[in-house]
This record gives structure tokens, sequence and C-alpha cells, in this order.
């Protein structure tokens, strides 16, 4: 191996100290859609911990935006607390990047008290509604937001946008051929799904310039019949490089609306998500987690077989995630052309994981892939095997 994960790499304008990127994953702790000191602490000790980017979700570009009022919005009310964020992030010696989105249909409505857009009216289920089917003026109206939300970012410090293309949020449910049922320009051919995906980043890009680092959370496969597929990714792939707005791509799966658990693999938590939820959220949840959380036996790099396929459709940077949590999955993404490898859960478990494998690259993961920590997004994002909740299995065992 030629590359050690452990080498300063370029991302775009920026020099990272390492090929290792913190994963955008929704810490549950801006309750007013603002920073806290919770948020800070929490991101100050993964960057402590030793990757080289500290990735910031979720932030929403508008109110109607955000999965639900818990989430940040990119607003001048915001701006003190993200100062104060990325400058614990910079602290440590780690750079910090902002998941720039918009929610569309996995929108909670009743929360937000707004209505849930979509390319055409579909299920919006975290609201019990139907989504808003966008007119031209609603997509130039949302250009302009991702243009507002990303100035904000980079005046508060992050050296580094990630834009949410992922998991049927808005932009995604545009390139699904199963929620897009348009008949315009933005609808019908994967050309005319993919357009709003392009049009969004090259407004991000035309607002920030070339200083700043901007890469895409991509679908590969929505994990539903009919949905956005692999084959589709890399032509969306190929039309995003050729655009020449983006520094790399992050290529994931799965669906918030049809089918999480493929993003994750492992144990799907049905009664713990349950527990966290009330009233017919609780009920609907008891009744159909069997159907929506999935089983997806867990394996090291679950996600390499269909990153790979984009791996080979296009030359720009790629960051792999799933399943990445020893060293010796970092050189296999390294070795197969990825640029950088996100991690996730194993930094909940442990973030200091990077410096522990840098000491000793023998070293294991102590993540079990339960996934207890996915229904902690309702009370601040955490492991409860490290809180002490529940019992370690592998000391149990």
């Amino acid at each position: 191996m030629s590359v050690s994960p452990f080498e300063p790499s370029p991302l775009g304008p920026l020099t990272v100290r390492n090929r290792l990127i913190k994963a955008a994953t929704f810490e549950g702790m801006t309750p007013d859609g603002l920073v806290t000191d919770a948020l800070i602490d929490f991101h100050r000790e993964i960057a402590a911990g030793g990757v080289g980017v500290c990735t910031v979700a979720y932030c929403a570009v508008a109110p109607e935006g955000r999965t639900d009022r818990g989430a940040i919005w990119l607003r001048p009310e915001a701006e003190e607390g993200l100062r104060r964020l990325t400058d614990a992030i910079h602290s440590e010696g780690a750079l910090a990047a902002a998941q720039l989105g918009h929610a569309g249909p996995v929108a909670n409505s009743v929360s937000n008290r707004a209505k849930a857009l979509g390319p055409s009216r579909i299920p919006a289920p975290m609201g019990g509604s139907l989504t808003k089917k966008m007119t031209h003026d609603d997509i130039r109206e949302l250009l302009a937001n991702f243009r507002r939300g990303a100035r904000i970012a980079v005046d508060c410090g992050f050296d580094g946008l990630e834009i949410h293309f992922g998991h049927n949020y808005l932009a995604s449910s545009f390139l699904s051929p199963l929620l897009n049922h348009r008949k315009d320009e933005y609808g019908g051919s994967l050309t005319n799904r993919a357009k709003l995906a392009r049009e969004i980043a090259e407004a991000v890009r035309d607002e920030v310039g070339g200083g700043t680092a901007i890469w895409a959370k991509l679908n590969m496969y929505d994990g539903a019949p009919k949905g956005f597929n692999v084959d589709e990714a890399c032509q969306v792939a190929q039309l995003l490089e050729s655009d020449g707005h983006l520094d790399a791509l992050e290529p994931t799966a799965g669906s918030s609306l049809l089918n999480p658990m493929y993003l994750f693999h492992g144990t799907p938590p049905r009664r713990s998500f349950a527990n966290a939820m009330s009233g017919s959220m609780k009920t609907g949840m008891k009744v159909m987690g069997p159907i929506f959380l999935k089983h997806y036996e867990y394996h090291p790099g679950y996600l390499l077989p269909l990153a790979r396929q984009l791996r080979q459709a296009v030359s720009m940077p790629l960051i792999l995630l799933g399943g990445i949590t020893d060293q010796a999955g970092m050189e296999m993404a390294l070795d197969e052309g990825f640029q950088f490898v996100a991690m996730g859960r194993s930094l909940l478990r442990e973030p200091n994981l990077p410096l522990l494998i840098q000491a000793d690259p023998t070293t294991e993961s102590k993540c079990v892939h339960c996934n207890e920590c996915m229904p902690t997004i309702y009370s601040g994002t955490r492991c409860p095997i490290r809180t002490g909740e529940i019992p370690d299995p592998l000391v149990a065992g």
C-alpha cells in the first residue's frame, strides 16, 4: 500500500490532516434550531479524536426544509453559535464542514408548521400529509435559499460544504422515478430529474467561489423497487462531474421514506424507535416497524460493491461510507481508488478511534452495529453502550 489513511490529503482547495471524515449524522442537540453547548462539546470531542473533517448535520437552508423544528436552520440568529462551533472544531486541528440540505418529503410539516415540499404530491409520513408539488417559483426560491445558506455557513467558519442529494430528501426525491411524477423539465428523463441537483450545486459554488471545498452526498440506491438505482447514480455522477462544481462525491444509499436500514445495515432497533416516539407515530412504528425497518446483515465496507461502480464511472474524488471502522477497511478503500473514508457510528462509540488506530493499526472498533444509537436522535445522539444505558455485548458475552 502506497498511501496511508493518516497522511495529509487535498480536498478541493483544502489540505486535510488525514483521509478520515466524520460522517454527517443528526445529533439531536439543537432543540431550538440553534447550536448548543452540548453540540459544541460533541463535535469538539470527535475533532480531538483525530478525524480530518468534522461534518455538522443537519443544516437546513429554509424553515420548511428542516426534518423537524429541532434541526439547525441557517439564518442570522444561528450565526453566533455556528461560529463558536467551528472555532471549537478548528481548535482541535480538524476542518469543519456543514451539511446543507432541504428535507423535502422527509420534513415533519406538523413540527415545522410549514408544508413539506416535493417534486410531486407524494406522502410526507413524518407529518402525516402530502407534499406540496414545487412550482418554478418554489424552485427559484430554493436555489436562493441554498445560496444564502452556503454564504452563512462559510462566513461562520466552515471550510467545506456537503450538499445532501441522498436518502430521498428533496433533491434525492427529484432524482427518484418512484417519487418524481413531473411532466416538465424537472421530471421524466434522468437528465431532467437530475436538473435540480445540478442547479443546486451550481448555485452553491457560484455563491462561495473556489476557496471552499464542496462535495455532495449522492444516493446510489433508494432500496425500493422502481426507485433510483446505481446505474442512474453513475450517470448523475458523470453529469455532476462534467459540470465541475463539486470537489468530491460521497456515495450513500437507502431512503428515510422507504428503506432507512439500507444505509445502516445491522440490527434494526424497532422497539427502541417505537419507545422514542409518541402518539400515532409510536403506534405506526409498532405496527409497521418490521416492514419499514428491514434487516440487512452487517459486514465491513458494506456499501463498497455499489460505490465501486461509481468509482469506475467517474474520475473525481470519492468518499467511501459504510462499515469503515478499522485500518484494514481504510486501506481497502484507498487501494480501490477512494480518496477519503467517512465514519459514523463507530465514532459515537469511541470518538478517539482514529487516534487509537493511528497508534496501533490492529485496533478493532468497539461498535457492535446494534444501531441503538439511531433512536437517540430524539434525545441527543449517543451510543447507549458507551453511556451505560444498555449492556455491552462484548463484555456480557
